[in-house]
């Protein structure tokens, strides 16, 4: 995590010290909400007092504010616009009341990014679209996006990765493009549901992405088992197969299509040739589609093509189980469980167990 020294002591000036802003940069770019534990984890202290000198001077400048959730426990709430200003955020959404739910989803986002902050966060939207859309060259189209509606007389302004999952790069060589993971945050829902519309979400830019991780956070493992059969379903198996087929397929479809013999096509075919217009797009891809219309490229040759482009990803799924207390408290650090995932028998740091 490369902070820069200038939002540090941006946030400094305002009478905390280095420690202490560093904190509070990490929780408004990544939580907006936290709880006196965290304070103390991420200052690896254990006075009680501490935390309650620290939570003390940020509610007398009014800089964050004390609320007890029911079934949640207390937490406390960074949003002062001045915090965030500071730091050339002023818009963060982090900054404004959520429900149960979301806060719940951030103070386990939480834990991980304090207890991982060696990782190379992307950490704001325009950072993303820099990364994908700049170094890796991904349109815009295959980013994940929400369109929000604004007043009567404005647009709907769109808005990209509104999840704010952790997502991280790591560059394995200088001759290659850094490696991604992206992630999931679980805290505890019932079903599966909400990570299936996640992936899918998100499979317009994994069928975009070469190599890539993605991680799967929790606090508890009931669900890893089923979601990595998911994600191995939707997205590795799919991804690492023999694209050549698949391309050539959808070749001979949209030849169908502009030849207008709609007559040859199901269905099940013009349904599959939609999905695959938006995975296939991009001007690789429309390249081959013109020379193997007009024969000067054959199957065997688009399956060299393919070998030389590498074209074949490696999609690593994994799992991390945070394990803390959800709750907290004025009076008690909550340090009585520890904050950080458990660690593997490999000893990385992010966690047991890990696929």
């Amino acid at each position: 995590m490369n902070i820069d020294p200038q939002n540090i002591a941006a946030i400094a000036s305002l009478g905390y010290t280095p420690e202490e802003a560093r904190f509070l940069y990490i929780v408004a770019i990544h939580s907006g909400y936290f709880l006196p534990r965290q304070f103390l984890f991420s200052c690896d202290s254990k006075p009680e007092k501490r935390s309650h000198h620290f939570c003390a001077k940020l509610e007398s400048r009014g800089h964050a504010t004390w609320r007890e959730y029911y079934r949640t426990g207390g937490v406390y709430h960074l949003g002062s616009r001045t915090i965030y200003r500071r730091i050339g955020n002023e818009n963060l959404r982090n900054r404004r009341p959520h429900s149960v739910e979301f806060i719940r989803t951030r103070l386990l986002l939480l834990d991980f990014v304090l207890a991982n902050q060696s990782h190379n966060y992307l950490e704001t939207e325009p950072d993303k679209l820099r990364f994908f859309c700049e170094t890796l060259r991904i349109p815009p189209t295959a980013i994940p996006a929400k369109s929000f509606e604004g007043g009567p007389r404005t647009e709907p302004t769109l808005r990209y990765f509104v999840d704010r999952f952790p997502l991280f790069t790591e560059q394995t060589d200088s001759s290659s493009p850094p490696v991604v993971t992206l992630s999931y945050v679980d805290p505890g829902y019932a079903s599966l549901a909400g990570f299936a519309n996640h992936i899918h979400a998100y499979l317009p830019l994994f069928r975009q992405l070469g190599d890539f991780s993605f991680l799967y956070i929790a606090n508890s493992p009931v669900h890893f088992v089923r979601a990595e059969e998911r994600f191995s379903s939707l997205v590795k198996t799919p991804l690492e197969a023999d694209l050549s087929s698949e391309v050539l397929r959808y070749f001979r479809l949209r030849n169908a299509w502009e030849l207008k013999k709609y007559a040859s096509l199901s269905t099940n075919d013009v349904e599959w040739l939609k999905n695959a217009t938006e995975r296939f797009a991009g001007d690789r891809f429309d390249g081959w589609y013109r020379a193997w219309s007009s024969g000067a490229l054959t199957e065997h040759g688009l399956r060299g093509e393919f070998e030389q482009a590498g074209r074949y990803p490696k999609v690593v799924f994994r799992t991390c189980m945070v394990t803390a207390k959800r709750s907290g408290s004025k009076s008690s650090s909550g340090m009585d469980a520890p904050l950080h995932p458990a660690s593997s028998p490999d000893s990385r740091p992010l966690a047991s167990p890990q696929r």
